[in-house]
């Protein structure tokens, strides 16, 4: 769960994981912590206590598979080291004398 900025808005889509607006207005935080709570009472604990006779909480494991599935190749260690290497260090190095990658 997270606001509705910076990497999240990019990697949310509903189904892997919670968002909510976020609020810089006055007396935000308190809107925000109220809004963080509400979600977490009403949605993610029940989901992640609502369990099967094996103890499995489906709901919450298709969750994860889901946040897993959606977010984890666009939003890895491998493709942050990729785009810096080609947005960032590449111009640089052949501005300092023709080396490439």
């Amino acid at each position: 769960m997270s606001v509705l900025d910076g990497w999240w808005i990019e990697g949310f889509n509903g189904k892997n994981g919670w968002a909510f607006d976020g609020d810089s207005r006055e007396n935000g935080d308190a809107r925000d912590a109220e809004e963080l709570y509400g979600i977490l009472e009403k949605e993610i604990v029940p989901l992640y206590y609502k369990k099967d006779e094996a103890g499995v909480p489906h709901g919450w494991v298709r969750v994860m598979k889901e946040s897993i599935k959606s977010t984890a190749p666009a939003f890895s260690s491998r493709r942050m080291v990729k785009e810096y290497a080609l947005k960032f260090y590449q111009g640089a190095l052949r501005s300092a004398g023709g080396i490439k990658l």
